[in-house]
């Protein structure tokens, strides 16, 4: 587990929580399509992180930490 001096929190502005979710996206205009940039999320931000993301075509992935994290050796 985390210890509180290196938690992960939540991209949204200003939040504080402890994240829970990856999403992983990329910008076409700027990154190879295979490159992922991710944000955070806790669960109260995740939904409008992602439709943030989507609505300007650039979410690839959504997963909790504990996957990506895990799957972390496969990138």
């Amino acid at each position: 587990m985390n210890s509180p001096e290196n938690a992960v929190i939540c991209s949204a502005k200003g939040c504080r929580a402890p994240a829970v979710w990856v999403l992983a996206w990329n910008n076409p205009k700027l990154h190879t399509p295979e490159r992922r940039k991710t944000w955070l999320a806790c669960d109260e931000h995740r939904e409008h992180l992602s439709n943030f993301l989507a609505l300007r075509g650039f979410l690839k992935d959504v997963v909790t930490l504990q996957e990506w994290e895990a799957s972390a050796s496969d990138r």
